[in-house]
């Protein structure tokens, strides 16, 4: 695993540390092989909450819940193939209930049949203790791991 923690653990106790370094490894896991297709393998990794919500690096609003159905992940695994990433932790939180990473998934693939390229993402992410289980209740990642211009930014925000 190759996660390089830029940032700090806030708030964590030792119990926690254990439970933060699991989540972070099982996440990168989940990151690389959902850019491989391993959809089987990506949901085995961590949970979804039954409220999850994610912001998909493609835009839009947000979607609520996940269908985990192997027709599904079967088409997941179509859309992306051949790849693979790692982790950049830029910080972390832990506070009761509630563990977040704001991070870098450096990562590359063929995705919707584009040869592989870079697909790095900025990413965070929520995780909310049930049980003694962790399930993820948040994901919010976006492109723009490089610098654009307000020029840029601007044709985004219109749509363009």
């Amino acid at each position: 695993m190759a996660v390089a923690a830029t940032g700090r653990v806030a708030q964590a106790a030792p119990a926690s540390d254990a439970a933060l370094l699991g989540i972070i490894r099982r996440t990168e896991q989940q990151a690389a092989a959902f850019m491989a297709g391993d959809m089987t393998r990506w949901a085995s990794l961590i949970r979804l909450d039954d409220d999850f919500t994610l912001m998909q690096p493609f835009g839009g609003f947000a979607s609520h819940g996940f269908d985990d159905s192997p027709e599904h992940l079967a088409e997941l695994a179509r859309f992306f193939r051949n790849g693979g990433g790692t982790l950049e932790v830029e910080k972390s939180y832990v506070s009761g209930d509630l563990i977040v990473l704001v991070m870098i998934e450096r990562q590359h693939g063929e995705v919707g049949g584009l040869p592989d390229q870079n697909w790095s993402l900025r990413v965070t992410q929520v995780y909310r203790r049930h049980g003694s289980d962790w399930r993820l209740a948040h994901r919010h990642a976006d492109p723009l791991v490089g610098k654009i211009s307000l020029e840029q930014a601007a044709a985004l925000a219109r749509g363009e």
